[in-house]
């Protein structure tokens, strides 16, 4: 068995990387998320919006790879504004709660001067284990 690329059916070919990489081992690598759409089209300028949206992708690779927010095991965010998360945590953690309900994994959050994509605001990169043994 070798490697598989999981890219969620109907997005836009990823060029010069994978969305997701699922190891031989069952854990899946999800590159990082951005606020844009399976079009790679930005349909929100806000925050909170592109956070919601980045989760929202993040959970499709997952789902494309046979797992749920449960099995993912670690995020780290980069955020272009430290100021404007914590002046909005209530509101990313309702949307967080909307896509990933009350799981929480191991998390980091990395405040940067920006990302490859201008206009976006976070990039979200995740790990999961698919398929492990139950406990």
């Amino acid at each position: 068995m070798t490697n598989e690329i999981i890219q969620p059916a109907g997005w836009a070919p990823a060029r010069g990387y994978a969305n997701g990489v699922l190891a031989r081992d069952g854990i899946l690598y999800v590159g990082g998320q951005i606020g844009w759409d399976a079009d790679q089209v930005f349909r929100s300028q806000d925050f909170v919006g592109q956070t919601e949206r980045a989760l929202r992708n993040i959970l499709a690779i997952v789902e494309a790879a046979g797992g749920g927010a449960g099995d993912i095991v670690r995020l780290t965010w980069f955020v272009t504004d430290k100021r404007e998360y914590l002046a909005r945590q209530g509101e990313v953690g309702a949307a967080y709660r909307r896509v990933m309900g009350r799981h929480f994994p191991a998390m980091t959050m990395v405040v940067v001067a920006g990302l490859v994509e201008d206009e976006a605001l976070v990039e979200i990169e995740a790990t999961a284990v698919i398929g492990g043994p139950a406990r």
